[in-house]
């Protein structure tokens, strides 16, 4: 798009992250999260789009901080 500039928004400023994002920012494999996920597809950390699911950020830090072991 001529004219157009793309902003990239930094992971930790992003609403939701795809399980890519994820891994990468929260420093877990993507097999993991896909894993979780599987395990809890109606957690609220989870929002689908369609059949791909994006995590919210914030809500899977909630999750996560009250685990021992992932």
């Amino acid at each position: 798009m001529a004219g157009r500039q793309i902003t990239e928004i930094p992971l930790w400023q992003k609403y939701t992250l795809t399980v890519e994002e994820a891994s990468l920012y929260f420093r877990i494999g993507q097999a993991k999260l896909r894993r979780l996920i599987n395990e809890n597809e109606d957690a609220d950390f989870i929002l689908w789009n369609g059949n791909r699911p994006q995590i919210k950020r914030k809500q899977f830090e909630e999750f996560i901080d009250k685990l021992n072991v992932i």
